[in-house]
């Protein structure tokens, strides 16, 4: 028993210094959204969410659902078992193949979890010889696969590939392998890497690259085939892809793609993939529909292009600081701090718009954010309104020194 106290001692302590103190004029985190929204349909209220990755609109979409549906009646729901041991679905590999066939790779492996793939990877990849670069803002998915790493660890300037240059000249040679990790399109701030200099100095300097594509599939590119695509630059030269499936393909789970040498030594060594269950057969048919409908329904990704440059334009013309976001899926508003962009949320949130407060995890704390994640469904009434209600609030600081006058 004192055990369990010390430890919940121990959570409420943490939590507190995480930022418990922020929720106490309400929790803006985990709302219910489904009831939220269908509460607001039955009083004639509008909602809006801006807090979902659904970039391309699929994850309602009747084939999708029908897939899913189909894929449950014939399969069952899990996979039941490793697919090393246990054997696969045969939705396995047609997922697996039409995604290395649309990146441009050799092969592809799925695995249940986005955030497990580059973990797994990045900590399977690499000895303690070895060592691994990576982007000061990478996600804490590449951090936790660093960390799980028995190799070193060097970080440099966000996007200044320069300074990732400067290291590589210093300390390449102190190492036997080298890996490369960044981000195509970063899910915190809406840039992008420059790919095209990032393949001419891993190859300067015989090292391996990975980009992580979670956010840009369906995003990046005028048929959504990622960094590679927008960047001009051909797939092969990439060692290994890892994204998810959670995003514009509307599913759940995680892929690596690239070589088939490589992919097929990984299906039978990598942790993540060997020691885990395979990915359910209703949410790979549910992925597979909705990668074969962005190919189909291409209007979808010029509906979330035009969506995401007219939020960029309208919150620049409001004199809103969207950072050095480029307009594609991810959109942050920078704010001064952290009761500010609390404040900002709680205010959209009761005129009928959904975008949860990034304060202290995920963001270096002197850089709180609302982030939007725009999709090509929003309609350009929904963007007007959220900027609109953004640009006319008051700010918190004026608010209170208002207060503060009239009590003087």
């Amino acid at each position: 028993m004192s055990k369990i106290n010390s430890l919940e001692d121990h959570a409420t302590r943490r939590f507190r210094l995480a930022g418990k103190a922020y929720l106490e004029s309400g929790d803006p985190f985990f709302a219910p959204v489904d009831s939220l929204r269908d509460e607001a349909a039955a009083s004639g209220r509008h909602f809006t969410s801006f807090a979902n990755y659904d970039y391309l609109g699929l994850s309602s979409h009747p084939a999708v659902k029908s897939a899913a549906s189909d894929a449950l009646a014939t399969f069952g729901v899990g996979a039941l078992a490793s697919r090393l041991v246990g054997g696969e679905r045969s939705m396995h590999h047609l997922l697996e193949e039409g995604l290395a066939k649309f990146l441009g790779t050799d092969a592809a492996l799925t695995l249940v979890s986005g955030y497990l793939a580059n973990v797994t990877t990045i900590a399977h990849l690499l000895g303690s010889r070895d060592a691994l670069f990576i982007d000061e803002l990478s996600h804490n998915s590449i951090v936790s696969g660093a960390k799980s790493a028995v190799a070193e660890t060097i970080i440099f300037r966000h996007n200044d590939l320069d300074h990732l240059a400067f290291l590589l000249n210093e300390r390449r040679d102190s190492y036997r392998n080298v890996l490369i990790v960044v981000e195509s399109l970063y899910s915190m701030d809406g840039d992008v890497a420059d790919l095209n200099r990032l393949v001419e100095i891993k190859e300067a300097h015989n090292a391996w690259l990975l980009i992580d594509e979670a956010h840009s599939l369906g995003v990046l590119g005028d048929e959504g085939r990622g960094l590679c695509e927008y960047c001009g630059v051909d797939p092969q030269r990439v060692d290994l892809m890892i994204g998810t499936l959670s995003k514009a393909l509307a599913s759940c789970g995680g892929f690596i793609a690239g070589k088939a040498a490589v992919i097929e030594w990984l299906r039978y060594t990598l942790p993540g993939f060997v020691y885990s269950v395979g990915l359910s057969p209703v949410i790979s048919a549910a992925a597979a529909a909705a990668l074969r409908l962005m190919q189909e329904e291409t209007w979808r990704l010029q509906r979330l292009r035009d969506n995401a440059e007219l939020f960029v334009r309208l919150a620049r013309e409001a004199g809103l600081d969207t950072g050095p976001a480029i307009g594609r899926g991810v959109v942050p508003i920078l704010f001064t701090d952290s009761l500010e962009t609390l404040d900002a949320s709680r205010h959209l949130m009761a005129n009928g718009y959904y975008v949860p407060p990034i304060i202290q995890i995920g963001v270096p704390k002197d850089q709180p954010r609302l982030r939007f994640f725009i999709s090509a469904t929003h309609t350009e009434e929904e963007i007007r309104g959220v900027i609109d209600f953004l640009a006319k609030r008051e700010p918190l600081a004026a608010a209170r020194a208002q207060a503060l006058g009239a009590v003087t």
